[in-house]
């Protein structure tokens, strides 16, 4: 049986970045994309996180803050993935 694609649409909050596109094949990142935020930046991450496992991305990236703002964009992507497992 083929792992099911999943596509994951989150609206980030308290953060630069206005919108977050993820595609999950099972619970393995094949793309995400940022709207907004630091784009270079944003680029890098998105790059990084292909292949990698929803729950590693999760652990690396949650609680990870921005200017004092108690959260960052990336997050808000952990804990895009985060509700959508």
């Amino acid at each position: 049986m083929e792992p099911t694609l999943k596509e994951i649409h989150y609206i980030p909050q308290g953060t630069c970045s206005r919108h977050i596109h993820i595609l999950l094949e099972g619970t393995t990142i094949r793309r995400v994309e940022f709207e907004g935020g630091c784009d270079g930046n944003l680029q890098a991450i998105c790059r990084l996180l292909v292949g990698m496992k929803a729950e590693d991305t999760i652990q690396r990236l949650r609680g990870i803050d921005c200017g004092k703002r108690g959260t960052s964009c990336p997050d808000q992507l952990a804990r895009a993935l985060q509700s959508s497992l």
